[in-house]
């Protein structure tokens, strides 16, 4: 029986330096190896989701920017339409002045020619009295021929008219 307890003994000690040369030069190592990686893992992970958070960071400034954008092109487009219809409308009130400048000068002309004209035949109608009334003194003619003569000259003012 003490070979049994003695054997024993031996072995737990053996053990035990078994147990301490494995935690020295197996586990230790290996654990340090294990908590490294562990800790790289960790550190991976932080860096991930700090790169996760910036880049959502980053989508909502571009979020904003594309929106920032596409108000500025609405808000040039709308003053573009409103400038086009003011232009438009300038455009179109100088037209109808110039219309009515050019009517209104074409009116006068016509007026003035018109005037003209009368004036023309005034003094054409008063020489051919004159000259009717001479010739009919001249004549002291009949009724049938003094007619005769108011219709030949009659013809000649038309014809020279």
């Amino acid at each position: 029986m003490t070979f049994i307890w003695t054997s024993t003994v031996y072995s737990l000690v053996a053990f035990l330096i078994l147990l301490w040369l494995l935690k020295k030069f197996a586990f230790g190592p290996l654990f340090g190896i294990m908590e490294k990686r562990q800790s790289l893992i960790a550190d991976q992970i932080s860096t991930a989701e700090k790169n996760r958070a910036d880049s959502e960071k980053l989508l909502a400034e571009q979020k904003q920017a594309i929106q920032a954008a596409r108000k500025d092109a609405y808000d040039l487009i709308e003053q573009a339409k409103v400038t086009s219809v003011r232009q438009a409308d300038e455009i179109l009130a100088q037209a109808k002045e110039e219309a009515n400048r050019i009517k209104n000068e074409a009116l006068k002309d016509i007026e003035n020619e018109k005037n003209k004209a009368i004036a023309s035949l005034r003094s054409q109608v008063s020489a051919m009295s004159v000259l009717i009334a001479s010739k009919i003194i001249d004549k002291q003619v009949d009724e049938k021929s003094q007619q005769e003569l108011i219709d030949q000259y009659l013809k000649q003012v038309g014809g020279n008219v």
